[in-house]
């Protein structure tokens, strides 16, 4: 499997038509919705399109142009949230970080291609699809959700699993270890993190190193308190 977003042209049908499914590999189409316009790294908003989720990845196709569309393995969508803060774009939208291998090894050089005139597909890391009913937004996540779960990242031999998931009711780890509790009032999560648990474990070692700090200063306290 190749990293990050690619070009897709392959349709069936009439009309605009759809994307033609692996069906060998077991794909199947999960959700469809039109007028979902797509913003690739720094460039501008994409005329609207359609946008097909399968279980395997995420496809989108212009509708002006049938020689226009792009896809991305659920594999290389590394993270994905909803996002309505206007300070982080204008509009509300669904924002996911791409893992390529070209980016990888040439970060600073893709963030200038994604924004100048010639878009390099491979190094593109962020894709925003933004869609003409904003209501729809929760229900693209969960289905995000759904197909990332079923795109769970290939581990090593003999690597450990730590699921970590943000849900309702707080952040949890599967494993006994973990030497921090989780708060039962941490706020709803603003995304998932599909194989990759950076995002987690930084929230996790935040809480820590806040507790060790807020520790310390009771022990300063009551250190100075007994010397008066």
């Amino acid at each position: 499997m190749v990293l990050g977003l690619q070009q897709f042209v392959e349709r069936v049908g009439d009309g605009s038509g759809q994307p033609r499914l692996d069906a060998d590999a077991g794909e199947e189409m999960m959700h469809v919705q039109p007028g979902v316009a797509i913003v690739l790294g720094g460039r501008l908003p994409e005329s609207p399109g359609t946008l097909y989720i399968s279980t395997k990845r995420v496809v989108w196709l212009s509708d002006a142009d049938r020689a226009k569309g792009y896809a991305v393995d659920f594999l290389s969508v590394s993270l994905h949230a909803v996002s309505r803060d206007p300070e982080a774009y204008p509009l509300p939208c669904i924002y996911t970080q791409i893992e390529s291998e070209a980016a990888e090894d040439e970060e600073s050089e893709g963030s200038d291609s994604e924004c100048g005139q010639y878009l390099e597909l491979s190094k593109v890391t962020e894709m925003r699809l933004v869609p003409s009913d904003p209501s729809q937004l929760d229900t693209l996540f969960d289905i995000f959700c759904q197909c990332a779960e079923l795109n769970p990242e290939p581990r090593e031999e003999g690597e450990e699993e730590n699921s970590w998931f943000f849900g309702d009711e707080g952040m949890a780890d599967d494993g006994s270890d973990s030497e921090w509790q989780p708060s039962e009032n941490l706020v709803n999560p603003i995304g998932y993190a599909n194989g990759n648990h950076d995002l987690a474990r930084q929230v996790l070692e935040l809480q820590i190193n806040d507790q060790r700090f807020e520790d310390a200063e009771e022990v300063e306290h009551e250190s100075q308190g007994g010397r008066q």
